[in-house]
């Protein structure tokens, strides 16, 4: 049953002329929306659908047409000759965690500043063009249970629940002198689980289910800034991994593992994971076994920047700054294999911080693909693989199971978003910047994007 959607005026709605226009009319019919006069990126294909018309009728895309749409009652938006897209898909993000750091975020945050700062984050995506993220650790089902009610604004939302990690992994959160087995902020709040044996990973995997997670995510590699692993670990048993998959399976789900070693990432797909989180010793054998198992892997770019040194949560510790120059050296070649032998790349950004910080580390990755790769590459990987990649989640536990996602066509979710210009040329109208944090303040929705519309609804129009 589809909840009416009547959203309060907010300072963004205010700024940026929002209408939260419901999808459904006020005699029980679905709402209908044209856009006419529009040249359409369907999320995969690189030449365009010239002069077309496109209709939303409730929620989802009834009709796509070169010709003229007969149709009643429907509010008219004339694109005036401009590119419509699928709305964005963010594929790693971490709504919840603000830092600035993991021992504060243990010691000194409630819940009520976690459940403050995801609100923010959720809104703060929207804005930006994201219809969907995937949460990739540290949220449970609250904020999707509140966006989806109309309670706050934000993307449609794929959580993770807890991290599920192993004693001095990546998901070792807490403080240095935490006993073996205590209760940390983290796990009382699900954000984070310890998980040493088969029978912790059962549990803690079924109770993020419990908790409303559409996938699990096992950390399986170390990382650079967190304060106990050498970004080398190899953290979990094969068995371990095999009973995240196992439980998974179970809910007709799938894992998501934070795997950068390639010895990780082959024990992974091996085990039967489906998304590679990273992934930054990517090469051509590994792009193999991908195609076979089917399975996806999403990377932050930002770990290729050349600036990376000097970012202050890695500048400032000395052995996150050591991890740093050995990661960068190990991770060389990844641009390179990537476009050699081609996987299904969703975006990733991975920010963990205060919201104005990541909307600039947000413009930044999106310069970095078009960059890195190019315009036709980066909207793919924004667009179509990351609703590929969401629906891995299977028919039980996926939130969104009426309609496609990442693309325009006929019966596809009617998220969507009309640009002044065409990205396939101009990437920078998708709202990037060519700098890091040492950037500008970002607009709190990028000015190239006239229109934001999520499930039939408008929430962004500049346009009329």
């Amino acid at each position: 049953m589809k909840l009416t959607k009547l959203l309060t005026a907010t300072a963004v709605s205010a700024l940026l002329c929002v209408a939260a226009i419901p999808a459904w009319a006020q005699d029980g019919a679905p709402a209908m929306t044209l856009f006419t006069n529009v040249h359409v990126f369907d999320g995969v294909n690189e030449a365009r659908i010239e002069n077309a018309n496109v209709l939303v009728e409730g929620n989802l895309i009834k009709t796509v047409s070169t010709e003229a749409i007969d149709v009643g009652e429907a509010s008219v938006i004339d694109g005036g000759g401009r590119t419509l897209m699928p709305g964005l898909i963010e594929g790693h993000a971490h709504l919840m965690l603000m830092g600035p750091s993991l021992p504060i975020m243990e010691s000194e945050t409630t819940w009520e500043d976690f459940a403050i700062h995801g609100t923010k984050m959720s809104e703060m995506y929207l804005m930006q063009g994201f219809t969907t993220v995937r949460d990739a650790g540290g949220a449970n089902a609250g904020l999707q249970r509140a966006i989806d009610g109309g309670m706050i604004l934000g993307p449609r939302l794929y959580p993770s629940g807890a991290f599920l990690g192993s004693r001095g992994g990546h998901a070792d959160f807490a403080n240095f002198t935490a006993p073996v087995g205590q209760s940390t902020n983290f796990s009382r709040l699900n954000m984070a689980q310890e998980v040493d044996n088969i029978a912790d990973v059962q549990k803690y995997g079924r109770n993020n289910f419990r908790m409303g997670a559409s996938q699990l995510k096992f950390m399986q590699s170390g990382g650079v800034v967190s304060a106990f692993d050498p970004w080398q670990l190899l953290a979990g048993s094969q068995a371990e991994i095999e009973a995240a998959v196992q439980v998974a399976n179970e809910y007709g789900s799938y894992v998501m593992a934070h795997s950068y070693r390639k010895e990780a990432i082959l024990n992974a797909l091996n085990a039967g994971v489906r998304s590679i989180e990273h992934g930054f010793m990517f090469d051509c054998e590994i792009s193999a076994l991908m195609a076979k198992k089917d399975a996806y892997i999403t990377t932050n770019l930002t770990a290729f920047d050349p600036n990376l040194f000097e970012i202050p949560a890695i500048a400032n510790v000395p052995a996150s700054l050591r991890k740093a120059k050995s990661a960068s050296a190990a991770f060389g070649n990844y641009i390179t294999n990537m476009k050699e032998c081609p996987a299904k790349r969703a975006f990733q950004t991975d920010c963990v911080g205060d919201v104005a910080s990541c909307s600039k580390q947000i413009a930044y990755e999106k310069f970095l693909n078009a960059d890195f790769f190019d315009p036709h590459t980066a909207l793919v990987t924004m667009t179509s693989v990351g609703g590929e990649l969401v629906a891995l989640s299977g028919d039980f536990m996926n939130p969104y199971p009426e309609g496609k996602l990442g693309v325009i066509e006929e019966g596809a979710y009617a998220d969507i978003l009309l640009v002044d210009g065409n990205p396939l040329e101009d990437f920078s109208v998708m709202g990037t910047s060519d700098k890091w944090f040492d950037g500008p303040e970002r607009p709190e929705s990028p000015e190239g994007i006239l229109v934001i519309m999520k499930d039939g609804v408008i929430y962004k129009n500049t346009l009329n």
